[in-house]
């Protein structure tokens, strides 16, 4: 229920919720012998998990009612929906957190609207399966962060802004219709039996659960960059340096332009966006297995350009590339402000 959003007049279409989920953090003076997670009953579903000492997590997914949200949420309304479930509360007491959801699922329409950014909540809502909520809000806020920055410095264009929709909606389009199939997944009903079965054969394969892995985790991403390299897009892959990770050299939240070669080419290149891009050279034993040279790393982690081993770097599509996401080059700016001033003289 974003103001921002409702005073921006952004729409916010999807789906209402069809069910009620209940959790909550408690004490059991009866605890099941045994871990319990997504026991399915003929009047809905429900887990038992231990969450630390003497505490469980208790969630119950209820199909036959949609909650109000101004619904109090309490240890008795959690206790009652488990006997209606389960036929026994387990002796539940001591609440340290009570929480209710549903499986209403919708997105914003866009995510920019001229100055005001939506991430995060305000751009999608969905059942919370397989905590992607977080991760998705997490990175938005990872994928515009940088961006805002580069423009509120006036060293990138106002349209750099306009990549974060591009780039981000289609991720949490597909959340809302991983989570939509998820809580699918779990009514109980034969039809629904059947498709459970189904999909209990089809993970079996390896590919598939790969795929779905990668799904959920976000891990498999690959934005838009213009070009057919299967990296390009992608996560970098963490790689193993000399004195440390090369995740840790994302933490300055810079461009990093990483030589695996010795490349001495790339110093010209680099020199024109210096106050932007860190030209790193390193030699990890793991670059073989990766297949590049060299490689130009944004902000967020993702590969923005990449010489393959042994192909001559294309310097062209790296001015290119860092055109796109830093701006203009240093040197190209330079020689504007030259030309301004002779003019006025």
């Amino acid at each position: 229920r974003s103001t921002v959003r409702r005073l921006a007049g952004i729409g916010f279409p999807g789906t209402r919720a069809t069910m009620t989920a209940m959790l909550g953090d408690v004490r059991l003076a009866e605890p099941p012998g045994r871990d319990i997670f997504q026991e399915r009953r003929e009047r809905g579903s429900f887990s038992v998990l231990p969450f630390g000492p003497d505490w469980y997590r208790v969630i119950t997914n209820e199909f036959d009612h949609v909650a109000d949200r101004d619904e109090p949420v309490t240890l008795e309304a959690l206790a009652a929906v488990l006997r209606k479930i389960a036929g026994t509360d387990f002796g539940m007491h001591s609440p340290r957190w009570l929480s209710r959801h549903g499986d209403a699922a919708r997105q914003a329409e866009r995510y920019r609207d001229g100055r005001v950014l939506l991430a995060g909540d305000a751009a999608h809502i969905h059942f919370p399966a397989g905590g992607q909520g977080l991760n998705t809000g997490v990175q938005d806020a990872a994928n515009l962060g940088w961006k805002l920055a580069a423009v509120v410095r006036r060293q990138a264009p106002d349209a750099l802004l306009d990549t974060y929709q591009t780039e981000r909606h289609p991720v949490a389009a597909r959340v809302l219709q991983n989570t939509r199939a998820q809580t699918a997944l779990w009514r109980v009903d034969e039809h629904t039996t059947a498709l459970r079965e189904t999909m209990t054969d089809l993970i079996e394969i390896d590919a598939v659960r790969r795929r779905l892995a990668g799904e959920i985790t976000a891990t498999d991403l690959r934005y838009p960059m213009g070009g057919t390299d299967d990296l390009l897009g992608r996560r970098m892959p963490d790689l193993d340096l000399d004195d440390g990770r090369l995740y840790e050299l994302l933490h300055q939240a810079r461009s990093i332009l990483l030589d695996l070669i010795g490349l001495q080419a790339l110093d010209t290149v680099a020199a024109g966006w210096g106050g932007r891009v860190d030209l790193i050279r390193v030699r990890p034993a793991e670059a073989a297995s990766l297949g590049a040279d060299a490689v130009l790393i944004r902000p967020d982690g993702h590969v923005a350009w990449l010489a393959r081993t042994g192909a001559a770097p294309d310097l062209d599509a790296l001015r290119t590339s860092l055109t796109t996401w830093l701006g203009p080059s240093d040197r190209i700016e330079q020689q504007a402000i030259t030309v301004a001033h002779r003019t006025i003289r």
